[in-house]
């Protein structure tokens, strides 16, 4: 029997999301979304692309959860997105309710699944997941750091004229402007990033990392990213359900790592088909741990902010 997904929002990410999906032939896949007609529209558009484009799986659209059921991952996209001049964090209370609605919906339908949650402020809203599903921590994790690492990646790539298939780097951290990219561990081929460009531009490169979700917000003007945050999900997906065991950074739920207790971070993890099947804790220089903390700081406050909420 195919596997099957549930995407929560069919919006231009959660939308993206399915089209990867059906394009690797991953799963079966159910668009939810409260928009009359949207999922419904959307699905079949994207179910009559398969002919065409070669893919041969069933995808469906819903307003309702009841299709979702016994769903082998639900991926979490609906919310409001950002705009310009708004923060990720903007976004903490009205997102906060549109997760705890869906997560509860979904888990009632699929009590097995996984949980990806896409939606910002996204560590955040990881923890409303976390606590509404009453799911163990291996089932619950966020799409953040593999994105960040890709923007990362590929401004290296293009400061350097290379393959940004050359480039290995790593971001840790909450998703927000605190998030830590390892500038110690990026190489180009092996070749250390600092051996290839100096400080300043490492600097400005590692800023703009840090801001490649506004940079792109600015140009939208009415949106934010989604062609690239649906490709990291996705990767999220496959290594799930595919069992391979790949090692990405995501956000997942710490409980003493890094010296971080009980909240979501970013840091890399093995994904298979148990879930979050290893954290993987690396030794972080004095500067790089005290970076690490502030981005967990940063979580932290937004989910103080929920527990009273709560």
């Amino acid at each position: 029997m195919r596997k099957k997904v549930t995407v929560i929002g069919a919006g231009n990410v959660g939308a993206n999301c399915a089209l990867r999906i059906a394009e690797k032939e991953l799963a079966d896949v159910v668009v939810v979304d409260i928009v009359e007609g949207v999922p419904q529209g959307k699905a079949l558009d994207l179910l009559q692309s398969g002919p065409v484009q070669g893919y041969d799986v069933m995808l469906t659209g819903a307003n309702d959860y009841e299709p979702t059921a016994n769903s082998d991952i639900v991926v979490i996209t609906a919310g409001l997105p950002r705009k310009p001049g708004m923060s990720r964090d903007d976004l903490l209370m009205a997102n906060y309710e549109v997760v705890k609605t869906a997560t509860e919906q979904a888990v009632k339908y699929s009590p097995n699944a996984m949980l990806v949650l896409v939606t910002n402020p996204l560590d955040a809203m990881c923890q409303t997941a976390y606590w509404v599903s009453k799911f163990s921590k291996n089932r619950v994790m966020g799409m953040a750091g593999i994105l960040d690492t890709a923007r990362f990646r590929t401004f290296i790539a293009q400061e350097l004229q290379v393959s940004a298939q050359n480039v290995t780097a790593l971001v840790l951290g909450g998703h927000g402007d605190t998030m830590v990219p390892l500038v110690r561990l990026a190489s180009v081929s092996g070749i250390p990033l600092t051996e290839l460009l100096d400080q300043a531009t490492i600097d400005r490169l590692v800023d703009r990392a840090r801001n490649g979700g506004a940079e792109i917000v600015k140009y939208l003007k009415t949106g934010s990213a989604y062609y690239a945050p649906s490709a990291a999900t996705v990767e999220m997906v496959e290594s799930i359900l595919k069992d391979q065991k790949k090692v990405l950074p995501c956000a997942v739920y710490l409980e003493g790592e890094y010296g971080i207790r009980d909240l979501f971070v970013g840091v890399p993890v093995k994904l298979g088909a148990l879930g979050v099947e290893k954290v993987y804790e690396i030794k972080l220089t004095d500067d790089e741990l005290a970076a690490l903390h502030k981005s967990a700081k940063a979580v932290q406050e937004l989910v103080d902010i929920l527990k009273r909420k709560m």
